[in-house]
């Protein structure tokens, strides 16, 4: 990558985050939430509020106030939640590994069922498998993620007792384990809590697969039209005619010119589970960045609700330049011909 192309980059990337900084920055401004009310209370005498309001910054100009806002993101500072009393990054650092550990789970399951189901729609186009797998996918990528947590809970949980419900772990599991990593499997493993591990993977199951059902839909999808593009193009009929195996064709070379579109389709998918994993995490009382992000909105806790829309904002961000910097790798063409 050449001086231009980063400088281009970063130029890019300054730009959407400033765009992301003064969208958050005008909905803090905008919602007919108070600020200073959720910080004194609506018994605060006109004077308490007066002080508190200029404390805050808030009888400055708005440009002002825009730019101590840019400043003090830029150097961490996302102000105190109201709610818990601590530092929003503070926060946003306990909450966030719980979220992680949930869409990388998910994401793995979406990868595993929906590429697969995708290649083989394809490859059996126009049957029943394809139209079975269609369907399925139709459903995973239209009903309501929330609908779905909720029919799992009531199904597997209430009536048929196969999986535990809300929550990360059992009550009387918590504050067992020492956080070392943040993931709780992972975190129960190292500390040798065995019994710990196998209850946090059974709370995991149901929400990760409410979210990887959501990711598959998608994957599967997309892979079948990927691979339905491929497998029309001449070199695959080249490869039939010279009497390369089925297999080979559709696994090697139709999929191998699928992975570089597929690598952009799974960043995005990741992104998009970030953002379902708020009502996935409601429904399962799942205490990552989700169930921080909506306690903060039922609490007009809006420095809670601002850092955490950053910081998912920040994520999409940098999943998008990840996919971009794999996909000039792994395509030749787009180091050459940058678009």
């Amino acid at each position: 990558m050449g001086l231009k192309q980063v400088v281009r980059v970063l130029v890019m990337v300054s730009t959407t985050f400033l765009g992301l900084l003064l969208i958050t920055f005008l909905i803090g401004r905008v919602v007919p939430i108070d600020p200073v009310l959720a910080v004194v209370g609506d018994k605060a005498s006109p004077q308490v509020y007066e002080k508190a309001r200029i404390a805050m910054g808030l009888d400055l100009p708005l440009w002002k106030q825009f730019f101590i806002y840019i400043s003090k993101v830029l150097s961490g500072d996302f102000g105190t939640s109201v709610l818990t009393a601590n530092s929003v990054v503070d926060d946003i650092l306990r909450v966030f590994p719980a979220t992680f550990e949930l869409s990388i789970t998910a994401m793995i399951i979406g990868i595993l069922a929906g590429i697969p189901l995708g290649i083989f729609s394809a490859v059996k186009r126009d049957s029943f498998l394809d139209h079975v797998t269609r369907v399925i996918g139709l459903f995973g990528y239209s009903l309501p993620i929330f609908w779905l947590g909720l029919m799992g809970l009531m199904f597997f949980y209430a009536r048929l007792d196969l999986l535990p419900g809300p929550g990360r772990m059992d009550v009387f599991y918590e504050g067992i384990v020492s956080p070392v990593t943040g993931f709780l499997t992972l975190d129960s493993m190292i500390a040798g809590e065995w019994e710990i591990f196998r209850n946090a993977v059974y709370h995991l199951i149901l929400p990760a697969s409410v979210l990887g059902y959501y990711s598959m839909a998608y994957l599967s999808r997309m892979t079948r039209s990927f691979m339905i593009e491929q497998l029309g193009q001449e070199y695959i009929l080249t490869a039939r005619v010279k009497g390369v195996k089925e297999w080979k064709v559709i696994w090697g070379h139709a999929l191998g010119n699928c992975a570089i579109p597929l690598i952009t389709v799974i960043a995005l998918g990741f992104g998009n589970l970030l953002e379902g994993s708020v009502l996935t995490e409601t429904v399962f009382a799942w205490p990552g960045l989700g169930l921080y992000l909506t306690n903060s909105l039922l609490n007009a806790d809006m420095n809670a609700v601002l850092g955490s829309t950053i910081v998912a904002g920040a994520i999409f961000l940098g999943v998008n330049l990840f996919s971009d910097f794999l996909y000039k790798v792994m395509d030749p063409r787009a180091r050459e011909f940058p678009q």
